[in-house]
């Protein structure tokens, strides 16, 4: 069996700190908006720029810069400006935060063939990686810019692997689970307690994959698979 694994918000803490930034930025833009109303400027821009930047803090950080223009009507001052730098800047700096039990899970499921598979900025999800001391774990790990069907369809052929041995595993329903089970694979779900507004979704479809309230679970779950 192939086991893949996402790796922002399934194998380490991420999304905590970007809530908490965003809480930051919204106080700065205090003078011209409400935080609601900056936290919906905000992902209008994060979702026109994603095509430009992608994923990651520096769009976040590109993001922010570009709201706060908007926000303010470029009245916007120079010195905050740098604050949004600095918080762009401490979000890249953060050190690695695993969730409780990860290594303990990858070490348990090491007869299987691991993968790591996680969107972003390339650099930056390289270097969390190499921080984070997982890396040797995993036989192959991809990073990629978007998580789609045709994502795991071209990886799994690039690697050999068949798509009836494959199980993706992540907090992400969009990114993680129904692309691979619209391919014809097996996923699992592992939900993690806050998300970012673009990963939410209703599975309208209402496919059958399994929701593991803990990462800590998902090896008694692959014993009945194998």
């Amino acid at each position: 069996m192939i086991v893949a694994f996402d790796a922002d918000d399934t194998l380490w803490h991420n999304q905590d700190q970007f809530d908490a930034t965003q809480r930051t930025f919204e106080e700065l833009l205090s003078a011209w908006a409400t935080p609601g109303e900056v936290s919906r400027r905000l992902y209008d821009i994060e979702m026109n720029n994603l095509a430009r930047y992608g994923y990651g803090a520096k769009s976040f950080m590109l993001s922010m810069t570009e709201t706060a223009i908007d926000v303010s009507s470029g009245a916007i001052s120079g010195a905050d400006v740098g604050k949004i730098i600095e918080l762009g800047h401490a979000i890249l700096d953060r050190p690695i935060d695993l969730i409780d039990g990860v290594v303990e899970v990858l070490d348990e499921l090491s007869h299987h063939t691991l993968m790591l598979i996680t969107k972003g900025d390339l650099y930056a999800q390289h270097a969390r990686i190499a921080e984070s001391g997982l890396g040797e774990r995993f036989w192959r790990v991809d990073v990629v810019a978007e998580k789609t069907i045709s994502t795991y369809a071209n990886l799994l052929e690039v690697h050999g692997v068949a798509i009836a041995d494959f199980v993706m595993v992540g907090n992400s329903l969009p990114s993680d689970v129904l692309p691979v089970v619209e391919l014809g694979g097996r996923a699992v779900h592992v939900p993690y307690h806050a998300t970012w507004a673009h990963e939410q979704h209703d599975d309208e479809h209402g496919h059958d994959v399994p929701t593991l309230d803990r990462l800590a679970d998902l090896p008694e779950l692959l014993k009945d698979w194998a």
